[in-house]
């Protein structure tokens, strides 16, 4: 059995992290403590026999990618599946603003995100089968990769800071396995339609 080891990352801060709006599927733009953070990770993996770099293909997540990958030599493979989470009408609103506000039906919800999170190590692993892939996405569906791959609720998962890197190892076999208890977790999930927001902070 081949183990893929994954080096998840959150891309570097943006300028809308500083302003600490809501970002969702938006592009984004790193700030210079972003590219910074960027350069750390990218200096920290530089030793590391890496094989692949994929993205989600947000410019931010690319962009953060890209500064990982030059030392490696490497180019930067983009997944939609790796996009953030939808924030539907809360997209560009001001976080802080958000709190206590009923959350609108145009949010991607919890289970379509813990399916797409599955659905991305699924691919992962069975498309790079022991190799060492860094991937670079977000503040929220990394959190759901987190829970799929720990087969926990999101809520138990801790967050993620911008150029975070947390290591994963495993294979199609073992995702193969999680099916069952990703199914049971996306059933006990709870709906957030009509639910309060306690969002804190720009994924």
């Amino acid at each position: 059995m081949k183990m893929t080891t994954i080096y998840l990352v959150r891309h570097g801060e943006t300028v809308d992290n500083a302003r600490q709006i809501m970002q969702g599927q938006t592009q984004g733009t790193l700030n210079e403590k972003g590219r910074e953070q960027a350069r750390q990770v990218a200096e920290r993996l530089r030793g590391e026999p890496i094989d692949v770099v994929v993205a989600s293909d947000l410019q931010r997540a690319i962009e953060t990618a890209e500064i990982i990958a030059q030392p490696h030599g490497l180019p930067v493979v983009t997944m939609s599946l790796l996009r953030e989470r939808d924030w539907g009408s809360f997209t560009g609103r001001f976080i802080p603003g958000l709190r206590g506000e009923v959350w609108p039906d145009d949010i991607e919800s919890e289970d379509a995100l813990l399916q797409r999170a599955f659905t991305f190590l699924q691919k992962l692993t069975a498309t790079y089968p022991g190799k060492r892939v860094v991937a670079v996405g977000h503040g929220i569906i990394n959190k759901a990769i987190l829970a799929v791959y720990a087969h926990c609720t999101m809520s138990e998962v801790q967050r993620m800071m911008n150029a975070e890197v947390r290591v994963l190892t495993t294979s199609s076999v073992a995702m193969a396995s999680a099916a069952a208890a990703t199914a049971a977790t996306m059933a006990s999930s709870t709906n957030t339609s009509g639910s309060t927001t306690t969002v804190a902070s720009a994924e």
